[in-house]
């Protein structure tokens, strides 16, 4: 790997699962601690395996301890829900989960953001979070129109291989496009937002509400 001196220097990486394997396996009390909580959450995914619902109420908790608002951790949980919907769609066109959702979901974004999902991302700054996590409320329903859209064309038109679902998925996204259009016509601004999570959302919509201080607009 690159070194701070800017030479090629071998160095020792870890996966995240071999990382939380070597901790399980390290002999000293000052572990204790992170063996305990991997015990906890080993726990609490068998229990939602159990009882699906308890992943959206620890989701929630997860979420409010973020500083987002629980309007939209509600919005988000329903998009979740949505892209569900979507997903078993593709698994029942015979799409392949992984490199062939990428795709599909990358036409959908293209078609209603004029941006690649990888753009997006750029724009607002992310490497590997999550894109959903750092919508804002608008987008989030738009994204929404966008794969239910796209989930109930597919239903009407049944596509076959992945080039024939890419057309539905344009499709799909270009509903959402379209009401992107008429919504910027009316407030307007891009519905497209540089905003992302690392700014915690309580204390942005607390200034939003706070007559004393200003919010610069969106460029």
């Amino acid at each position: 790997m690159i070194a701070p001196d800017g030479k090629l220097r071998g160095t020792d990486c870890f996966s995240t699962e071999d990382l939380l394997r070597l901790i399980q396996s390290i002999p000293s009390p000052k572990a204790e601690p992170f063996k305990i909580w991997l015990a906890k959450v080993g726990y609490e995914r068998i229990e939602e395996m159990e009882d699906p619902e308890l992943t959206f109420d620890r989701a929630m908790k997860t979420y409010l301890q973020k500083g987002y608002t629980k309007e939209w951790i509600n919005q988000c949980l329903k998009s979740i829900e949505v892209r569900k919907e979507l997903t078993d769609e593709w698994c029942l066109r015979s799409m392949q989960e992984g490199k062939e959702f990428a795709i599909l979901t990358d036409e959908i974004t293209k078609a209603w953001t004029g941006r690649s999902v990888k753009g997006y991302k750029a724009l607002k700054g992310l490497k590997k979070e999550n894109l959903r996590d750092n919508m804002t409320n608008l987008e989030l329903v738009l994204n929404m129109l966008a794969e239910a859209s796209t989930t109930e064309i597919s239903k009407k038109r049944r596509p076959v291989g992945l080039e024939k679902n890419k057309q539905i998925a344009r499709k799909g996204g270009g509903v959402a496009a379209k009401a992107r259009e008429e919504i910027e016509k009316q407030i307007g601004k891009s519905v497209i937002s540089k905003k992302n999570a690392k700014e915690p959302r309580r204390n942005y919509n607390k200034m939003l509400n706070d007559p004393k201080k200003t919010v610069r607009p969106e460029k």
